[in-house]
């Protein structure tokens, strides 16, 4: 029994020791817990700030692409697309580069910006010196057809992008956007976010210099 009492009081000094070593390390420790996200909080506010301030249109993104060919891709039409009694087809890299403008649509039905800026995709499509191609971007067949089946359809053709492997290969940071290719398949603009009146009248413009303009040869 007298054995026992100095093996509980041991017990009990390494307990009390590790108590006093560990006490001042979890202090420490919780202000840094704290400052961190507060810091790259601070880091984000100061990087969105500088953007907001910076006069720079958040829907000209800068695209590595620009001036360079489109993607290789290839493109399934969205299946039971109809106009005129033809079925709508898909479309693939080759399409946009045949000596004509053209506009890319990057949209989809769950995109709830993509139906407001549809009346000015519209107008695009109606534009003679350009064709217009939707990218339906991860999305649903049936939902794809509702949605152009209550807002109209506008496109020469509807390719079908399931996985978004072509829109990632774009450049897409999300949807809606559109791109400006002229006839030689070299992606000229990019607009980001939903079109408006003041974006259909400077993509217009670029479509009617481009059309203007001698195509150089593709690449």
């Amino acid at each position: 029994m007298a054995d026992d009492k100095p093996q509980v009081s041991g017990a009990r000094s390494i307990e009390s020791i590790e108590s006093i070593e560990s006490g001042p390390k979890a202090s420490r420790a919780r202000p840094l817990l704290v400052a961190v996200p507060l810091l790259i909080f601070v880091i984000l506010s100061a990087l969105f700030a500088a953007q907001l301030f910076s006069g720079r249109d958040p829907a000209t993104l800068p695209s590595v692409l620009i001036d360079k060919p489109v993607p290789r891709f290839d493109l399934k039409p969205l299946e039971g697309l109809v106009r005129d009694g033809a079925p709508v087809p898909g479309f693939s890299s080759a399409d946009l580069a045949t000596g004509k403008v053209s506009v890319v649509n990057v949209w989809a039905s769950w995109c709830v910006p993509c139906r407001l800026e549809h009346p000015y995709v519209t107008e695009l499509g109606r534009h003679a010196n350009a064709r217009l191609f939707g990218l339906n971007y991860k999305d649903k067949g049936e939902n794809a057809l509702g949605f152009l089946a209550e807002l109209g359809n506008p496109f020469h053709a509807v390719g079908t992008d399931e996985n978004g492997r072509t829109g990632i290969d774009f450049g897409v940071y999300g949807v809606p956007e559109t791109f400006i290719i002229d006839g030689a398949g070299t992606i000229r603009y990019k607009h980001v976010g939903p079109l408006n009146p003041d974006s259909l009248i400077k993509i217009r413009e670029i479509i009617d210099t481009l059309a203007q303009a001698p195509a150089p040869p593709a690449k």
